[in-house]
């Protein structure tokens, strides 16, 4: 049984809980008084007016609609994880709405530290109507913690975040694939191609970074294995179970051929010079626009990034090319559906307007006026909707000048959404099917893991795991089986098997749970 249906079976309790929550966590909110509310986002501060151009007019809707104006304060993707939660946990910080995810932003460990406000459902119901109508009981499960609610999901909202390789199609039938690139064996030989017939030095000048490696590496193993990564621990990925057993945690970087395999092809690819030979030593390239320009092969990112905006870019620049998506897990059909809580919207605890806060977000994800300024800027200087209905850019509008940044990645609805016709819209819907016909569900959206008995271990697991998957990553090694022998001694010198032990009694406890609600009949 849900836990949802808890709340809604325990009503009279709640109601008073709510109450009490209400009365030490939720100041009354006199809407005759105009507030600021302050959002936090991920993302680097835009470098000209226009966000602001764009705020002012956004704020004249929000006085009217809610008596209140919205601020943005930006965490920039330096270090950002880092200095995300330093923010949270200053006790000198003043939040309002706060950007978040179970996948990639620590939510659920957010909430057990106290950041985030739990929230009633009297209190989403009046404050957060449309919202609150619109999520369902399963969703509002997905977003609670001890029977309270601490989340708002993105739930309305179509998208693929799965990574993958951006390449060129037209440069991959020169190189005789002509189905493009179909496995991780087909890179080399399309690599090899451009570096002696295109003129491109280096196929891929990738940064040798923390994040690129996970990417890399997880990628590979989620191409080889039927691996699924555990939501809600982050630990670069490590920890999972497979479709075919998920009833079972192991770790693919601790057992299994997949890390070895892994090593030699990377080894393989250094050597072939698909990255500059200094990768790891700190040089500063931006590949992504060294691809749209033409002068590398390969772009590594997720499937939105490529049919919205690399794609895009690099046909523009070069209207013959073929800009085409490898996505990892393709060869064995492995695939998860992304998380409703992939992006969530939460209230910071120690907001001092939650309840103005709810109803600016309301605004933002339903109300048309609100979303379009929100999401697409000004009418007419950062966008116009044609005579076929696609959204596009004004003849006016210049990049430098215009460009804005909300990031407003936690409320996006697909009952707003405007297609925008500059987007590879044929092949993202080609991908969707191909998508559709092979993603899973993941099984254990409900599980909010407990890390207070291993927290030191995954710490130590982290250094280990960036000592060495970084050179394993770009083939900066020896002997392969010698260095990932090591890499394995020092992962269970570090504590790997008490993780391992720690999370499969959690998900045990779960499923026996789970399998007494369904020996229950329901009310």
């Amino acid at each position: 049984m849900k836990r949802f249906t808890y709340l809604l079976l325990a009503l009279p309790v709640l109601f008073c809980l709510a109450a009490l929550t209400f009365i030490f966590h939720a100041p009354q909110d006199n809407m005759a008084r105009h507030v600021k509310i302050t959002y936090l986002t991920i993302g680097n501060p835009p470098a000209n007016n226009a966000t602001r151009e764009v705020l002012d007019e956004l704020n004249k809707v929000l006085r009217e609609k809610a008596n209140a104006e919205l601020e943005l304060i930006y965490v920039p993707w330096k270090d950002y994880m880092l200095n995300y939660n330093r923010m949270l946990s200053n006790k000198g910080t003043i939040l309002d709405l706060v950007g978040t995810a179970s996948d990639w932003l620590e939510a659920w460990p957010n909430v057990q530290r106290g950041a985030f406000m739990p929230l009633s459902v009297p209190m989403l119901r009046k404050n957060c109507p449309y919202t609150f109508s619109s999520v369902s009981d399963e969703h509002w499960d997905a977003c609670s913690f001890n029977g309270r609610i601490y989340l708002i999901p993105e739930d309305n909202y179509s998208q693929w975040i799965n990574h993958g390789f951006m390449y060129r199609g037209d440069w991959a039938k020169k190189a005789g694939l002509e189905n493009g690139i179909q496995c991780w064996e087909d890179v080399l030989p399309y690599c090899r191609y451009v570096r002696e017939n295109e003129g491109i030095e280096y196929p891929f000048k990738c940064q040798a970074t923390r994040s690129i490696a996970i990417t890399l590496s997880n990628g590979y193993i989620f191409s080889k294995s039927r691996f699924i990564p555990l939501d809600g621990v982050l630990a670069n990925l490590m920890f999972g179970f497979s479709s075919d057993d998920a009833e079972r945690i192991y770790s693919p970087y601790y057992e299994g051929d997949e890390l070895l395999a892994f090593a030699k092809l990377m080894k393989e690819w250094s050597k072939a010079k698909v990255w500059p030979s200094d990768v790891v030593s700190g040089y500063d390239w931006n590949n992504r626009e060294e691809f749209i320009n033409g002068r590398t092969a390969l772009e590594c990112h997720h499937t939105d990034t490529f049919y919205s905006i690399v794609g895009p870019k690099l046909m523009a620049n070069f209207p013959d090319a073929d800009c085409s998506f490898f996505w990892f897990g393709k060869e064995s059909g492995n695939l998860v559906r992304t998380s409703v809580t992939h992006g969530a919207m939460a209230i910071y605890s120690k907001s001092k307007h939650p309840e103005r806060a709810l109803k600016v977000y309301d605004l933002l994800r339903n109300d048309p006026e609100c979303y379009y300024l929100m999401n697409y800027g000004i009418r007419g200087k950062q966008y116009v909707i044609r005579d076929d209905g696609f959204r596009s850019y004004p003849e006016s509008y210049k990049p430098e000048r215009d460009s804005f940044a909300t990031n407003f990645w936690w409320g996006r609805n697909d009952m707003l959404e405007v297609r925008t016709s500059e987007n590879l819209w044929d092949k993202y819907d080609e991908l969707v099917a191909e998508y559709n016909q092979v993603a899973l569900e993941y099984p254990y959206p409900a599980i909010i893991w407990n890390f207070s008995d291993v927290s030191s271990k995954l710490e130590q697991i982290d250094a280990v795991w960036n000592k060495f998957m970084i050179p394993l990553c770009f083939g900066c090694i020896g002997d392969e089986e010698a260095f990932v022998d090591e890499f394995r001694r020092e992962l269970k010198a570090a504590g790997v098997e008490d993780v391992i032990l720690s999370l499969q009694s959690q998900l045990d406890r779960y499923r026996r749970q789970q399998s007494k609600l369904r020996g229950k009949s329901r009310p």
